[in-house]
């Protein structure tokens, strides 16, 4: 272990990493850079050439993964994504990292960056990062991906059952999906302050069940912009507070309310978020993935919650 820390090539890796990706927390701080392609591909692709360019390849890229995980938690520290989001950031950082350190064993051209080990010029491919992250950040500013997530499961309960028992929930239990063991927020109960138009609903959330810290609890403030009862409650979100997730915007919450049958209801739970991150290809299926266990989680206490008041035994959901 003593041999490795005195590794140059070791050391500096560990230095510029942390530069590299320091960077392009402050920048986001700053509100200088967004969560896209550029700090996910872009930072980690110019970091591997710097990488690359030192003399022993073997123990900079160990240098450079190890200090590449301790600044994504940098990120939870300083509230700026979650833990779910760090991990999943994980599997292309590195591989990306890996592909900017072989660039530059392949591009002949730039000798200037091959087995070199002096810092200024091993910064220099921070230079591109530099320049184009607040360049983005300008042409994308107010610019949000609108999506929509819809979950629809049948009850063997009326509409009029499911809308009394969905409107306001006083505490969520049960069965937790497995991202809620990560640090997906956990819904803990909806408070309904009036029951009309322009009514009031706060839902609350907890954090995940991480030993090391609750870095995922919150609020959303919602206010109704339709009701009527047993059919629609479709609300506008007003304010929302989800730690580690300054990247995630909601903007609206509906729930329809369709008869099946003589006393069955089909519930569909329609969520609006907007999101920041970039590229969508990646991050989108995993948007949608951490709603969805929302939904299923909601959907489940519902279904105690049905039971437990009237007696009947929930239908089978679709």
């Amino acid at each position: 272990m003593r041999k490795i820390l005195q590794d140059r090539s070791f050391r500096l890796s560990i230095l510029l990493t942390l530069i590299f990706f320091g960077t392009g927390i402050t920048f986001l701080l700053l509100g200088l850079a967004d969560y896209s392609w550029i700090l996910f591909v872009l930072l980690p692709v110019v970091l591997g050439i710097s990488i690359g360019a030192l003399p022993d390849h073997k123990w900079a890229m160990r240098g450079a993964v190890l200090a590449a995980v301790i600044a994504l938690f940098f990120l939870l520290a300083a509230g700026l994504s979650g833990f779910v989001c760090v991990l999943m950031t994980l599997p292309f950082i590195i591989p990306l990292m890996f592909l900017g350190s072989v660039l530059t064993h392949l591009a002949n051209r730039y000798k200037e960056l091959k087995n070199v080990d002096n810092l200024p010029v091993l910064l220099l491919p921070l230079i591109p990062f530099l320049i184009a992250a607040p360049a983005e950040h300008m042409v994308k500013k107010d610019k949000e991906e609108v999506v929509s997530v819809q979950t629809v499961q049948v009850f063997a309960y009326t509409p009029e059952q499911v809308y009394e028992t969905i409107k306001s929930v006083d505490t969520l239990q049960g069965e937790k999906p497995w991202l809620m063991y990560l640090d997906l927020p956990v819904p803990y109960k909806c408070v309904l302050e009036k029951e009309e138009v322009g009514g009031r609903r706060t839902c609350y959330f907890t954090g995940g069940n991480l030993s090391r810290g609750d870095f995922g609890g919150g609020t959303i403030e919602e206010k109704i912009v339709e009701l009527q009862k047993a059919k629609v409650l479709r609300m506008d979100v007003t304010e929302y507070n989800l730690i580690g997730r300054k990247w995630l915007g909601f903007r609206e919450a509906a729930y329809y309310f369709d008869a099946v049958g003589p006393d069955s209801c089909k519930l569909t739970r329609i969520t609006t978020y907007t999101s920041q991150l970039t590229p969508r290809v990646y991050w989108e299926p995993l948007e949608k993935l951490g709603i969805r266990q929302e939904h299923d989680y909601v959907f489940a206490n519902l279904a105690s919650d049905l039971l437990h008041r009237y007696g009947k035994k929930p239908g089978i959901g679709e």
